[in-house]
């Protein structure tokens, strides 16, 4: 059986078998979108059986103390097993690893065709469902979730120690339907209360439009099967002789396919490795950029906050690397890693484990570092409220005076 990996979007879902190349930050709440093919891992562990019997020992005594003397009989073994694995997982000390016991797994990947939700895109990892950013247009925009906002209670109920990936599923429901949200946000002295009307959600992946004194702006929102046309679309429509810069927004933008970014990359560079795969066994695997883009030598702005992640992160650090544009925002998410789902035989549950990381071509690990903007300018929530984008004012005059 394939490992699986998931992405959701809290909006229409679709379910779909996934391998190792995922951007799996996304997990975001509505689409699930990753079909990218890496190469399959094994490691072996130079232990002989006699090494492995003394090795677990320890453990097997353990097993015989709590059938022995524990005040409560008998023992469920099965939760004894399935609570083993949790805490081997765990002690990985990787948020991005985990065990999900058969329930939790056949709930994570229960098709959830004709239902949608509030339109965020959400970190799964964090210690609790954390918003990467809002879809624009959305629910989950229009009552005002930031990023960086956390899910502490549903309709109530604490969410207190729950995978991130069913409380996904608690938020999910049918359009015109409620949910309560409580929710955690920085700096605030009390916790938010948010009532949200669920609704479908459309998930576009590219918006643009030609600003004043010839230049052109183009945002990706999500990296997604028809991403590459849809930009190649847009760079025909903005580009012309008369245009003087572009600027391409990657803000909240949370990643999606890998192929995606490697060709989105390829349209502002001609040539050179986009992003290296690093396996645990020391293999690697280099993704590079293909020629006939179409934006190879305009001036270039790429804007990012920590809402940018994951594909984002490595369309951005290539850009950055290559000195082809200049970054300017907030430091990046920093999510840079791959997960496989893999299922455990006898329908006993899955484990998530990281099997590799991802670098920039200058050999800059992404994965909990993130991206340094070259220019660094910070928006506050008030900020967005009002509709004060420094960032893009900065971009502009950026490319005003020739300095990009």
């Amino acid at each position: 059986m394939s490992p699986k990996v998931k992405m959701f979007v809290l909006g229409a879902f679709v379910s779909a078998i996934l391998s190792a190349s995922l951007f799996a930050v996304g997990l975001a709440m509505g689409v699930s979108l990753h079909t990218d093919q890496a190469p399959q891992v094994s490691y072996c562990q130079d232990i002989s059986p006699e090494e492995m019997q003394v090795l677990f020992e320890p453990y097997w005594q353990s097993w015989d103390i709590l059938h022995n003397y524990y005040v409560e009989q008998p023992l469920d073994d099965t939760e004894l097993m399935r609570g083993s694995i949790r805490g081997l997982v765990d002690s990985l000390g990787d948020p991005h690893s985990s065990y999900m016991d058969p329930i939790e797994f056949e709930q994570a990947n229960a098709t959830l065709e004709g239902y949608e939700g509030i339109g965020a895109w959400v970190d799964t990892d964090a210690e609790y469902l954390t918003i990467l950013a809002p879809i624009p247009g959305s629910p989950a925009e229009e009552v005002g979730l930031l990023p960086g906002d956390e899910v502490i209670a549903i309709d109530g109920e604490d969410m207190t120690g729950i995978d991130g990936n069913l409380v996904i599923q608690r938020i999910l429901g049918p359009a015109g339907s409620m949910v309560h949200l409580t929710i955690y946000r920085q700096g605030e002295p009390e916790l938010l209360e948010f009532d949200i009307e669920r609704a479908h959600i459309v998930i576009p992946t590219v918006e643009g439009e030609q600003l004043d004194n010839g230049i052109a702006y183009i945002q990706l929102l999500s990296f997604a099967e028809t991403t590459t046309d849809d930009l190649r679309n847009m760079l025909t429509d903005l580009i012309d002789g008369e245009t003087t810069g572009l600027i391409l927004d990657l803000r909240n933008n949370a990643g999606g396919y890998l192929f995606s970014a490697i060709d989105v990359t390829s349209e502002f560079i001609d040539e050179g490795v986009v992003v290296t795969e690093r396996f645990g066994d020391g293999s690697e695997e280099a993704y590079r950029a293909t020629s006939g883009g179409l934006a190879i030598d305009i001036p270039l702005v790429v804007l990012v906050n920590a809402g940018s992640a994951s594909a984002s992160e490595i369309v951005a650090g290539a850009i950055q690397d290559y000195d082809r544009g200049t970054l300017v925002g907030e430091t990046t998410f920093g999510k840079g890693s791959v997960q496989q789902w893999i299922p455990l035989s006898s329908d006993q549950g899955a484990v998530r484990v990281t099997i590799a990381k991802w670098y920039t071509p200058n050999d800059r690990l992404i994965h909990e570092q993130g991206l340094t903007p070259d220019i660094e300018v910070t928006m506050t929530p008030e900020d967005w409220e009002a509709g004060t984008d420094l960032q893009l004012e900065a971009a502009i005059e950026l490319l005003l005076t020739n300095d990009a």
